[in-house]
């Protein structure tokens, strides 16, 4: 079930982290969640960059 708020999200995050995590654990998962909820609202958004031009900006080869 997604929660409906970040109150809840939070409690879920927290209830599933190991007994023994630290708040560096905790950080670290905060901050995934958020990077992973930017990069879905920037693709719902569409703020996409194909594989093709990535490669070409780095310079990488097709």
């Amino acid at each position: 079930m997604k929660p409906t708020n970040i109150k809840e999200a939070a409690k879920q995050l927290i209830d599933r982290l190991p007994e023994n995590s630290t708040w560096d654990d905790l950080m670290h998962e905060i901050y995934v969640r958020q990077a992973i909820e930017a990069g879905l609202a920037d693709s719902e958004a569409g703020h996409l960059i194909s594989v093709e031009e990535v490669r070409k900006q780095f310079g990488l080869p097709q």
